[in-house]
């Protein structure tokens, strides 16, 4: 799976919670304020659903989920 699949995939979760907003692949999700902690434990969730991937406590680090892209790296890299 490429890392232009799974942004498309992720961005199925985080579009709908900014309507009048389409993320860039580098925006950070966090500063542009549409997006919160609860948002972050569903979309911990919906990763491992989605890609089929466990994400343990210690790899819940902001820089693994700040943008579309680095959350195609991690994902990337735990479905590899």
């Amino acid at each position: 799976m490429t890392n232009d699949q799974i942004k498309e995939r992720v961005r199925r979760f985080v579009d709908p919670l900014a309507p009048d907003h389409r993320f860039r692949d580098g925006d950070d999700i966090w500063t542009t304020g549409w997006v919160n902690s609860l948002e972050a434990v569903h979309l911990v969730l919906y990763l491992e659903r989605e890609f089929g991937i466990s994400i343990p406590d210690g790899d819940c680090r902001m820089d693994n989920f700040r943008s579309l892209d680095a959350i195609a790296a991690y994902v990337g890299r735990k479905v590899r």
